[in-house]
Protein backbone atom coordinates (compact mmCIF):
# COMPACT_ATOMS: atom_id res chain seq x y z
CA UNK A 1 0.00 0.00 0.00
CA UNK A 2 1.88 3.35 -0.78
CA UNK A 3 2.51 5.36 1.50
CA UNK A 4 0.20 8.12 0.90
CA UNK A 5 -2.94 5.64 0.91
CA UNK A 6 -4.42 6.45 4.63
CA UNK A 7 -5.23 3.75 6.88
CA UNK A 8 -7.64 6.08 9.41
CA UNK A 9 -9.10 6.82 6.37
CA UNK A 10 -9.85 3.28 5.21
CA UNK A 11 -11.26 2.65 8.59
CA UNK A 12 -13.99 4.85 7.63
CA UNK A 13 -14.81 3.12 4.42
CA UNK A 14 -17.44 1.36 6.15
CA UNK A 15 -18.69 -1.77 4.39
CA UNK A 16 -16.27 -0.80 1.62
CA UNK A 17 -13.19 -1.66 4.35
CA UNK A 18 -14.34 -5.44 4.84
CA UNK A 19 -15.24 -7.58 2.49
CA UNK A 20 -15.11 -11.75 2.18
CA UNK A 21 -15.40 -13.81 -0.41
CA UNK A 22 -12.78 -16.72 -2.35
CA UNK A 23 -14.46 -17.72 -5.58
CA UNK A 24 -12.13 -20.53 -6.29
CA UNK A 25 -9.33 -20.40 -9.06
CA UNK A 26 -9.42 -22.26 -11.83
CA UNK A 27 -8.20 -25.91 -12.25
CA UNK A 28 -6.10 -24.65 -15.08
CA UNK A 29 -3.67 -22.40 -12.92
CA UNK A 30 -4.65 -19.17 -14.83
CA UNK A 31 -3.44 -16.24 -13.05
CA UNK A 32 -6.44 -14.07 -11.42
CA UNK A 33 -6.32 -10.87 -12.22
CA UNK A 34 -7.63 -7.85 -10.22
CA UNK A 35 -7.51 -4.48 -8.39
CA UNK A 36 -6.55 -3.63 -4.42
CA UNK A 37 -9.18 -1.07 -4.01
CA UNK A 38 -11.59 -0.25 -1.20
CA UNK A 39 -14.02 2.20 -2.41
CA UNK A 40 -17.66 1.56 -1.65
CA UNK A 41 -18.79 -1.29 -2.77
CA UNK A 42 -21.89 -1.73 -4.91
CA UNK A 43 -23.93 -3.08 -7.88
CA UNK A 44 -21.80 -0.67 -10.36
CA UNK A 45 -18.31 -1.91 -8.61
CA UNK A 46 -18.97 -5.35 -9.58
CA UNK A 47 -20.42 -4.46 -13.27
CA UNK A 48 -17.11 -2.61 -13.83
CA UNK A 49 -15.07 -5.66 -12.63
CA UNK A 50 -16.92 -7.91 -14.36
CA UNK A 51 -16.58 -5.66 -17.74
CA UNK A 52 -12.90 -5.76 -17.92
CA UNK A 53 -12.69 -9.26 -16.69
CA UNK A 54 -10.81 -9.00 -12.94
CA UNK A 55 -11.78 -11.88 -10.58
CA UNK A 56 -9.65 -10.90 -7.33
CA UNK A 57 -10.63 -7.37 -5.46
CA UNK A 58 -8.11 -7.20 -2.31
CA UNK A 59 -9.63 -4.60 0.36
CA UNK A 60 -8.10 -3.77 3.69
CA UNK A 61 -9.54 -4.46 7.36
CA UNK A 62 -7.64 -2.27 9.93
CA UNK A 63 -7.46 -3.83 13.39
CA UNK A 64 -8.07 -0.93 16.14
CA UNK A 65 -6.28 -1.38 19.41
CA UNK A 66 -8.40 0.36 21.61
CA UNK A 67 -11.52 -1.78 20.43
CA UNK A 68 -9.66 -5.16 20.39
CA UNK A 69 -12.89 -7.28 19.54
CA UNK A 70 -14.65 -4.93 17.67
CA UNK A 71 -14.90 -6.38 13.64
CA UNK A 72 -16.28 -2.86 11.78
CA UNK A 73 -18.82 -3.17 9.03
CA UNK A 74 -20.35 -6.50 9.87
CA UNK A 75 -24.19 -5.31 8.44
CA UNK A 76 -22.37 -3.65 5.17
CA UNK A 77 -20.73 -6.41 4.29
CA UNK A 78 -23.90 -8.56 3.47
CA UNK A 79 -25.14 -5.86 1.69
CA UNK A 80 -22.70 -6.57 -1.29
CA UNK A 81 -21.02 -9.48 -0.47
CA UNK A 82 -24.21 -11.79 -2.87
CA UNK A 83 -22.72 -8.67 -5.39
CA UNK A 84 -19.36 -10.44 -5.15
CA UNK A 85 -20.41 -13.60 -5.26
CA UNK A 86 -22.89 -13.43 -8.95
CA UNK A 87 -19.89 -11.25 -10.19
CA UNK A 88 -17.48 -14.14 -9.64
CA UNK A 89 -15.02 -11.65 -8.07
CA UNK A 90 -12.86 -13.15 -5.13
CA UNK A 91 -12.19 -11.08 -2.39
CA UNK A 92 -8.97 -11.13 -0.67
CA UNK A 93 -8.67 -8.85 2.80
CA UNK A 94 -5.71 -7.22 4.25
CA UNK A 95 -6.10 -7.18 7.78
CA UNK A 96 -3.91 -4.91 9.14
CA UNK A 97 -2.83 -2.07 12.37
CA UNK A 98 -4.11 1.03 11.90
CA UNK A 99 -1.12 2.23 13.28
CA UNK A 100 2.64 1.17 12.79
CA UNK A 101 4.02 0.82 16.33
CA UNK A 102 0.15 -1.21 17.21
CA UNK A 103 1.93 -4.82 17.36
CA UNK A 104 5.29 -3.69 18.81
CA UNK A 105 4.12 -5.91 21.64
CA UNK A 106 4.10 -9.41 22.15
CA UNK A 107 0.77 -8.92 24.01
CA UNK A 108 -0.90 -6.62 21.21
CA UNK A 109 0.58 -9.21 18.84
CA UNK A 110 -1.95 -12.17 20.32
CA UNK A 111 -4.70 -9.56 20.47
CA UNK A 112 -4.53 -8.67 17.01
CA UNK A 113 -4.17 -12.75 15.89
CA UNK A 114 -7.75 -13.23 18.08
CA UNK A 115 -9.14 -10.74 16.33
CA UNK A 116 -8.24 -12.09 13.28
CA UNK A 117 -9.97 -15.52 14.36
CA UNK A 118 -13.02 -13.73 15.18
CA UNK A 119 -13.11 -12.14 11.74
CA UNK A 120 -12.70 -15.04 10.35
CA UNK A 121 -15.57 -16.30 12.15
CA UNK A 122 -17.73 -13.96 11.79
CA UNK A 123 -17.45 -13.85 8.13
CA UNK A 124 -17.12 -17.93 7.44
CA UNK A 125 -17.01 -17.23 3.27
CA UNK A 126 -13.54 -15.18 3.82
CA UNK A 127 -11.41 -17.45 2.60
CA UNK A 128 -7.92 -14.99 1.73
CA UNK A 129 -6.12 -13.12 4.23
CA UNK A 130 -3.06 -10.93 3.81
CA UNK A 131 -1.40 -10.08 7.33
CA UNK A 132 -0.26 -6.55 7.51
CA UNK A 133 0.98 -4.57 5.10
CA UNK A 134 4.84 -3.53 3.82
CA UNK A 135 6.61 -4.65 7.21
CA UNK A 136 9.70 -3.54 5.73
CA UNK A 137 8.62 0.33 6.30
CA UNK A 138 7.96 2.71 9.50
CA UNK A 139 5.13 4.16 7.49
CA UNK A 140 3.34 0.35 8.54
CA UNK A 141 5.86 -1.09 11.18
CA UNK A 142 7.59 0.39 13.71
CA UNK A 143 9.91 0.04 15.49
CA UNK A 144 12.19 -1.17 12.42
CA UNK A 145 15.23 -0.74 14.17
CA UNK A 146 17.12 -0.91 17.77
CA UNK A 147 17.86 2.59 18.72
CA UNK A 148 20.28 0.94 21.09
CA UNK A 149 22.29 -1.09 18.45
CA UNK A 150 20.79 -0.62 15.47
CA UNK A 151 19.66 -4.05 15.22
CA UNK A 152 16.56 -5.16 12.53
CA UNK A 153 13.54 -5.80 14.55
CA UNK A 154 10.19 -5.63 12.29
CA UNK A 155 11.06 -9.06 10.75
CA UNK A 156 11.27 -10.84 14.08
CA UNK A 157 8.22 -8.90 15.30
CA UNK A 158 6.38 -9.42 12.24
CA UNK A 159 7.31 -13.10 12.30
CA UNK A 160 5.64 -13.52 15.81
CA UNK A 161 1.99 -11.87 14.26
CA UNK A 162 2.11 -13.62 10.88
CA UNK A 163 2.90 -17.29 12.72
CA UNK A 164 0.20 -16.44 15.74
CA UNK A 165 -2.40 -15.54 12.59
CA UNK A 166 -1.86 -18.05 10.63
CA UNK A 167 -2.65 -20.13 13.45
CA UNK A 168 -5.87 -18.44 14.49
CA UNK A 169 -7.10 -18.65 10.92
CA UNK A 170 -6.41 -22.32 10.71
CA UNK A 171 -8.22 -23.16 13.33
CA UNK A 172 -11.04 -21.67 12.01
CA UNK A 173 -10.96 -23.12 8.93
CA UNK A 174 -8.14 -25.20 7.38
CA UNK A 175 -8.88 -24.40 4.03
CA UNK A 176 -8.28 -20.29 4.56
CA UNK A 177 -5.36 -19.29 2.62
CA UNK A 178 -2.94 -17.35 4.80
CA UNK A 179 -0.56 -14.64 2.52
CA UNK A 180 2.41 -13.29 4.16
CA UNK A 181 4.14 -10.36 3.54
CA UNK A 182 3.01 -7.70 1.59
CA UNK A 183 6.46 -6.78 1.33
CA UNK A 184 7.87 -3.21 0.07
CA UNK A 185 9.80 -3.74 -3.18
CA UNK A 186 12.77 -1.38 -1.61
CA UNK A 187 14.56 -0.34 1.32
CA UNK A 188 17.93 1.83 2.77
CA UNK A 189 19.46 -0.65 4.99
CA UNK A 190 20.44 2.40 7.28
CA UNK A 191 19.71 2.02 10.67
CA UNK A 192 21.27 5.26 11.18
CA UNK A 193 19.05 7.06 9.07
CA UNK A 194 15.49 9.26 10.51
CA UNK A 195 13.29 6.38 12.08
CA UNK A 196 10.73 7.49 9.82
CA UNK A 197 12.53 6.72 6.85
CA UNK A 198 14.52 3.82 8.20
CA UNK A 199 13.41 1.22 5.81
CA UNK A 200 14.72 -2.36 5.36
CA UNK A 201 15.22 -3.85 2.12
CA UNK A 202 13.09 -7.37 0.93
CA UNK A 203 15.93 -9.82 0.45
CA UNK A 204 17.51 -8.10 3.92
CA UNK A 205 14.03 -8.22 5.16
CA UNK A 206 13.52 -11.92 4.29
CA UNK A 207 16.64 -13.34 5.62
CA UNK A 208 16.09 -11.77 8.98
CA UNK A 209 12.34 -13.39 8.90
CA UNK A 210 13.65 -16.83 7.98
CA UNK A 211 16.40 -16.36 11.08
CA UNK A 212 13.19 -15.40 13.33
CA UNK A 213 11.30 -18.56 12.13
CA UNK A 214 14.14 -20.70 12.85
CA UNK A 215 15.26 -19.53 16.13
CA UNK A 216 11.40 -20.03 16.81
CA UNK A 217 11.69 -23.69 16.69
CA UNK A 218 8.50 -23.77 14.97
CA UNK A 219 7.38 -26.85 13.28
CA UNK A 220 4.46 -25.48 11.09
CA UNK A 221 4.29 -23.04 8.45
CA UNK A 222 3.38 -19.41 8.46
CA UNK A 223 2.79 -18.90 5.00
CA UNK A 224 0.58 -20.46 2.00
CA UNK A 225 1.74 -17.51 -0.42
CA UNK A 226 3.69 -14.69 -0.79
CA UNK A 227 2.10 -10.75 -1.07
CA UNK A 228 4.59 -9.06 -3.22
CA UNK A 229 4.92 -5.30 -4.82
CA UNK A 230 7.14 -4.67 -7.26
CA UNK A 231 6.48 -0.72 -8.19
CA UNK A 232 8.97 0.26 -10.40
CA UNK A 233 11.96 2.15 -8.98
CA UNK A 234 10.82 4.97 -10.61
CA UNK A 235 7.82 6.14 -11.79
CA UNK A 236 8.40 6.18 -15.41
CA UNK A 237 10.39 3.25 -15.60
CA UNK A 238 8.83 0.41 -17.55
CA UNK A 239 8.22 -2.98 -16.30
CA UNK A 240 11.09 -4.12 -17.91
CA UNK A 241 13.28 -2.30 -15.70
CA UNK A 242 14.70 -3.84 -12.00
CA UNK A 243 16.09 -2.52 -9.15
CA UNK A 244 19.46 -3.58 -7.62
CA UNK A 245 19.63 -6.22 -4.90
CA UNK A 246 19.52 -6.17 -2.43
CA UNK A 247 15.83 -4.84 -3.92
CA UNK A 248 13.38 -6.04 -6.35
CA UNK A 249 10.96 -4.90 -8.89
CA UNK A 250 8.83 -7.14 -11.66
CA UNK A 251 11.89 -8.62 -13.46
CA UNK A 252 13.22 -9.54 -10.05
CA UNK A 253 10.96 -11.92 -8.67
CA UNK A 254 13.69 -14.73 -9.21
CA UNK A 255 15.76 -12.46 -6.49
CA UNK A 256 12.72 -12.46 -4.14
CA UNK A 257 12.15 -16.43 -4.65
CA UNK A 258 16.15 -17.32 -4.29
CA UNK A 259 15.83 -14.99 -0.74
CA UNK A 260 12.61 -16.78 0.08
CA UNK A 261 14.30 -20.25 -0.74
CA UNK A 262 17.78 -19.04 1.47
CA UNK A 263 15.61 -18.13 4.55
CA UNK A 264 13.40 -21.02 4.55
CA UNK A 265 15.02 -24.02 2.77
CA UNK A 266 15.07 -27.34 4.89
CA UNK A 267 11.99 -25.88 7.47
CA UNK A 268 8.27 -26.70 7.41
CA UNK A 269 7.65 -23.71 5.72
CA UNK A 270 7.08 -24.23 1.82
CA UNK A 271 9.17 -22.16 -0.79
CA UNK A 272 8.42 -21.68 -4.45
CA UNK A 273 8.02 -24.47 -7.06
CA UNK A 274 11.19 -24.78 -9.11
CA UNK A 275 11.76 -26.46 -12.75
CA UNK A 276 9.27 -27.34 -15.53
CA UNK A 277 8.29 -30.69 -13.84
CA UNK A 278 8.07 -30.03 -10.16
CA UNK A 279 4.51 -30.34 -8.76
CA UNK A 280 3.58 -26.41 -7.37
CA UNK A 281 1.10 -28.39 -5.21
CA UNK A 282 2.10 -27.10 -0.86
CA UNK A 283 4.26 -24.86 -2.79
CA UNK A 284 4.47 -20.64 -2.02
CA UNK A 285 2.73 -18.58 -4.71
CA UNK A 286 2.81 -14.58 -5.48
CA UNK A 287 0.17 -12.61 -4.58
CA UNK A 288 1.58 -9.64 -6.41
CA UNK A 289 -1.02 -7.32 -4.83
CA UNK A 290 0.19 -4.03 -5.84
CA UNK A 291 1.75 -2.46 -8.55
CA UNK A 292 0.94 0.78 -10.41
CA UNK A 293 1.82 3.64 -12.34
CA UNK A 294 0.72 7.11 -11.98
CA UNK A 295 -0.13 8.88 -14.51
CA UNK A 296 -0.75 12.90 -15.70
CA UNK A 297 -3.57 14.19 -15.30
CA UNK A 298 -6.30 15.22 -18.36
CA UNK A 299 -6.22 19.44 -18.68
CA UNK A 300 -10.21 19.09 -19.42
CA UNK A 301 -10.14 17.30 -16.10
CA UNK A 302 -7.87 19.08 -13.89
CA UNK A 303 -10.43 20.70 -11.88
CA UNK A 304 -11.65 17.42 -10.60
CA UNK A 305 -8.17 16.88 -8.60
CA UNK A 306 -7.11 19.27 -6.09
CA UNK A 307 -3.19 19.37 -4.40
CA UNK A 308 -0.01 19.09 -6.19
CA UNK A 309 1.42 16.11 -7.80
CA UNK A 310 4.73 14.99 -5.99
CA UNK A 311 6.60 12.75 -9.01
CA UNK A 312 6.76 12.52 -12.23
CA UNK A 313 4.45 10.85 -14.32
CA UNK A 314 3.56 9.05 -17.39
CA UNK A 315 0.90 9.81 -20.05
CA UNK A 316 -1.96 7.45 -20.25
CA UNK A 317 -1.03 5.85 -23.54
CA UNK A 318 2.34 4.78 -21.79
CA UNK A 319 0.35 3.10 -18.68
CA UNK A 320 -1.97 1.45 -20.86
CA UNK A 321 1.05 -0.33 -22.33
CA UNK A 322 3.22 -1.26 -19.43
CA UNK A 323 -0.64 -2.54 -17.65
CA UNK A 324 -0.93 -4.81 -20.88
CA UNK A 325 3.15 -5.87 -20.26
CA UNK A 326 2.74 -6.38 -16.54
CA UNK A 327 -0.23 -8.77 -17.31
CA UNK A 328 1.33 -11.31 -19.35
CA UNK A 329 4.90 -11.36 -18.11
CA UNK A 330 3.07 -12.24 -15.01
CA UNK A 331 1.07 -15.60 -16.80
CA UNK A 332 4.51 -16.56 -18.16
CA UNK A 333 5.69 -16.95 -14.34
CA UNK A 334 4.13 -20.06 -13.05
CA UNK A 335 4.81 -19.02 -9.41
CA UNK A 336 2.72 -15.93 -9.37
CA UNK A 337 -1.06 -16.68 -9.15
CA UNK A 338 -2.30 -13.48 -8.30
CA UNK A 339 -1.76 -9.95 -9.57
CA UNK A 340 -3.77 -6.95 -8.45
CA UNK A 341 -3.49 -2.90 -9.89
CA UNK A 342 -3.69 -0.50 -7.09
CA UNK A 343 -6.70 1.24 -7.30
CA UNK A 344 -9.65 0.73 -10.06
CA UNK A 345 -10.29 4.63 -9.92
CA UNK A 346 -8.16 7.22 -9.33
CA UNK A 347 -7.78 9.19 -5.94
CA UNK A 348 -8.81 12.59 -6.20
CA UNK A 349 -6.17 14.45 -4.28
CA UNK A 350 -3.12 14.90 -6.63
CA UNK A 351 -0.50 13.41 -3.15
CA UNK A 352 -2.09 10.28 -2.96
CA UNK A 353 -2.76 8.11 -6.02
CA UNK A 354 -3.62 8.57 -9.69
CA UNK A 355 -2.77 5.15 -11.15
CA UNK A 356 -6.49 3.88 -11.80
CA UNK A 357 -8.02 2.02 -15.03
CA UNK A 358 -10.45 5.09 -14.11
CA UNK A 359 -10.25 8.61 -14.08
CA UNK A 360 -12.09 10.38 -10.50
CA UNK A 361 -15.22 10.96 -12.85
CA UNK A 362 -15.32 7.14 -13.85
CA UNK A 363 -14.31 7.53 -17.39
CA UNK A 364 -12.57 5.33 -18.98
CA UNK A 365 -8.31 5.40 -19.38
CA UNK A 366 -6.94 3.18 -22.09
CA UNK A 367 -5.49 1.06 -19.83
CA UNK A 368 -8.95 -0.08 -19.08
CA UNK A 369 -10.00 -1.38 -22.57
CA UNK A 370 -5.95 -2.46 -22.68
CA UNK A 371 -6.12 -4.96 -19.43
CA UNK A 372 -10.14 -5.76 -20.68
CA UNK A 373 -8.72 -6.81 -24.14
CA UNK A 374 -5.37 -8.74 -23.12
CA UNK A 375 -7.32 -10.53 -20.48
CA UNK A 376 -10.08 -11.27 -23.14
CA UNK A 377 -7.31 -12.73 -25.21
CA UNK A 378 -4.97 -14.61 -22.63
CA UNK A 379 -7.74 -15.55 -19.81
CA UNK A 380 -4.74 -15.58 -17.71
CA UNK A 381 -2.60 -17.99 -19.60
CA UNK A 382 0.71 -17.75 -20.77
CA UNK A 383 0.46 -17.41 -24.50
CA UNK A 384 4.63 -17.42 -24.80
CA UNK A 385 7.74 -19.42 -22.73
CA UNK A 386 6.92 -20.15 -19.32
CA UNK A 387 9.30 -18.31 -17.24
CA UNK A 388 11.08 -20.98 -14.77
CA UNK A 389 12.93 -20.54 -12.02
CA UNK A 390 15.21 -22.84 -9.59
CA UNK A 391 17.55 -21.96 -6.92
CA UNK A 392 20.86 -22.07 -7.05
CA UNK A 393 23.86 -23.39 -4.38
CA UNK A 394 26.11 -20.72 -5.85
CA UNK A 395 26.61 -17.09 -5.74
CA UNK A 396 24.19 -15.10 -7.76
CA UNK A 397 26.09 -14.00 -11.32
CA UNK A 398 29.64 -14.18 -10.08
CA UNK A 399 31.95 -12.13 -12.28
CA UNK A 400 36.00 -12.64 -11.82
CA UNK A 401 38.65 -11.07 -14.24
CA UNK A 402 42.13 -11.89 -13.68
CA UNK A 403 44.35 -9.48 -16.36
CA UNK A 404 47.43 -11.11 -16.04
CA UNK A 405 49.98 -12.15 -18.74
CA UNK A 406 51.12 -15.16 -18.63
CA UNK A 407 54.73 -14.39 -17.62
CA UNK A 408 55.79 -12.17 -15.10
CA UNK A 409 59.01 -10.87 -13.85
CA UNK A 410 59.94 -11.28 -10.27
CA UNK A 411 60.39 -7.43 -9.52
CA UNK A 412 56.80 -7.16 -9.57
CA UNK A 413 54.74 -6.63 -6.25
CA UNK A 414 51.27 -5.96 -7.12
CA UNK A 415 48.64 -8.32 -7.58
CA UNK A 416 45.36 -7.09 -8.55
CA UNK A 417 41.92 -8.65 -10.30
CA UNK A 418 38.24 -7.69 -10.78
CA UNK A 419 36.13 -9.58 -9.26
CA UNK A 420 31.98 -9.09 -7.79
CA UNK A 421 28.36 -10.79 -7.88
CA UNK A 422 24.71 -9.85 -8.82
CA UNK A 423 24.62 -9.54 -4.96
CA UNK A 424 26.79 -8.77 -1.41
CA UNK A 425 29.60 -11.27 -1.25
CA UNK A 426 32.01 -12.01 1.30
CA UNK A 427 35.34 -13.19 -0.40
CA UNK A 428 38.68 -14.84 0.46
CA UNK A 429 41.53 -14.30 -2.62
CA UNK A 430 45.12 -16.19 -2.71
CA UNK A 431 48.04 -17.00 -4.98
CA UNK A 432 48.70 -20.66 -5.21
CA UNK A 433 51.64 -22.84 -6.26
CA UNK A 434 50.12 -24.35 -9.65
CA UNK A 435 50.51 -27.65 -8.86
CA UNK A 436 48.24 -26.99 -5.86
CA UNK A 437 44.80 -29.09 -6.31
CA UNK A 438 41.28 -27.27 -6.62
CA UNK A 439 40.34 -29.50 -3.68
CA UNK A 440 43.22 -27.72 -1.77
CA UNK A 441 42.45 -24.47 -2.82
CA UNK A 442 39.10 -24.75 -2.24
CA UNK A 443 39.79 -25.92 1.44
CA UNK A 444 42.43 -23.29 1.79
CA UNK A 445 39.85 -20.30 0.94
CA UNK A 446 37.58 -22.13 3.24
CA UNK A 447 39.32 -22.22 6.40
CA UNK A 448 42.27 -20.80 5.98
CA UNK A 449 44.62 -23.93 6.08
CA UNK A 450 46.83 -25.15 4.03
CA UNK A 451 47.74 -20.86 3.90
CA UNK A 452 48.23 -19.39 0.22
CA UNK A 453 51.46 -17.86 -0.49
CA UNK A 454 49.16 -14.86 -0.56
CA UNK A 455 46.12 -13.79 0.57
CA UNK A 456 42.89 -11.46 1.26
CA UNK A 457 39.81 -11.42 2.09
CA UNK A 458 36.89 -9.09 2.39
CA UNK A 459 32.87 -7.85 1.29
CA UNK A 460 32.01 -6.91 -2.47
CA UNK A 461 28.69 -5.39 -2.46
CA UNK A 462 26.37 -6.49 -5.24
CA UNK A 463 28.74 -5.51 -7.94
CA UNK A 464 32.11 -5.79 -9.26
CA UNK A 465 35.40 -4.45 -7.42
CA UNK A 466 39.02 -4.47 -8.43
CA UNK A 467 40.83 -6.44 -5.57
CA UNK A 468 44.23 -6.42 -4.60
CA UNK A 469 46.30 -8.80 -2.63
CA UNK A 470 49.66 -7.98 -0.50
CA UNK A 471 52.53 -6.13 -2.41
CA UNK A 472 54.89 -8.76 -2.46
CA UNK A 473 57.56 -10.19 -4.66
CA UNK A 474 57.12 -13.71 -5.72
CA UNK A 475 59.86 -16.59 -5.82
CA UNK A 476 60.61 -17.79 -9.40
CA UNK A 477 57.48 -20.26 -10.38
CA UNK A 478 53.99 -21.31 -11.80
CA UNK A 479 51.02 -19.61 -9.71
CA UNK A 480 47.41 -19.44 -9.89
CA UNK A 481 45.21 -16.64 -8.43
CA UNK A 482 41.65 -18.05 -7.04
CA UNK A 483 38.75 -17.01 -5.56
CA UNK A 484 36.17 -18.27 -3.09
CA UNK A 485 33.11 -15.80 -3.30
CA UNK A 486 30.45 -16.29 -0.31
CA UNK A 487 26.58 -15.19 -0.51
CA UNK A 488 26.31 -13.04 2.78
CA UNK A 489 22.63 -14.21 2.61
CA UNK A 490 23.39 -17.93 2.52
CA UNK A 491 27.03 -18.67 3.23
CA UNK A 492 26.50 -22.31 1.80
CA UNK A 493 26.27 -20.58 -1.57
CA UNK A 494 29.72 -20.35 -2.81
CA UNK A 495 31.53 -19.82 -6.20
CA UNK A 496 35.38 -21.07 -6.24
CA UNK A 497 36.87 -19.67 -9.47
CA UNK A 498 41.01 -20.49 -10.51
CA UNK A 499 42.69 -18.46 -12.80
CA UNK A 500 45.27 -20.48 -15.76
CA UNK A 501 48.22 -20.50 -14.53
CA UNK A 502 51.12 -17.60 -15.12
CA UNK A 503 54.84 -18.24 -14.71
CA UNK A 504 57.55 -15.62 -12.36
CA UNK A 505 60.30 -15.86 -14.02
CA UNK A 506 63.67 -14.12 -13.11
CA UNK A 507 64.65 -10.73 -13.99
CA UNK A 508 68.01 -11.39 -14.65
Amino acid sequence: MPQGVSLKKIVGLGAAVVGALSVAAGASGALSVGVSEDRGKGAAFFATMSDVGLTTNRVAVIWDPSHPDAVPAQSGVQSWLPLAQKSGVRIVVDVAPAKPGDLSTPAAASRFATWVGKVAKTFPQIKDYVIGNEPNRPYFWAPQYSPDDGKPLAAAGYESVLAQSYDALKAVDPTINVIGVGLSPRGRDNPSAPPDIATRSPVRFLSDLGQAYRASGRKKPIMDQFAFHPYPAKNTDPPSVGDKWPNAGLPNLDRIKQAVWDAFHGTAQPTFAEGRRQSFAAKLTFDLDEIGWQVGVLPSLAGLYSGVEPMPTIDEGTQALYYTDVITTAECDPNVQMLSFFLLEDEPLLTRWQSGLERVDGSHRPSYDAVKQTLAQTHGNCLGEPLLWSHTSQVMAPFVRWRMPKRIKTRRTSWHFSAGADEEVTYRAGIFKARTSRRSISRSLSSGRPKPVLAAKGKINARTMSLGLPARRLKPGRYVFAIRMAATMNPARTSLYISRAFTVASHR
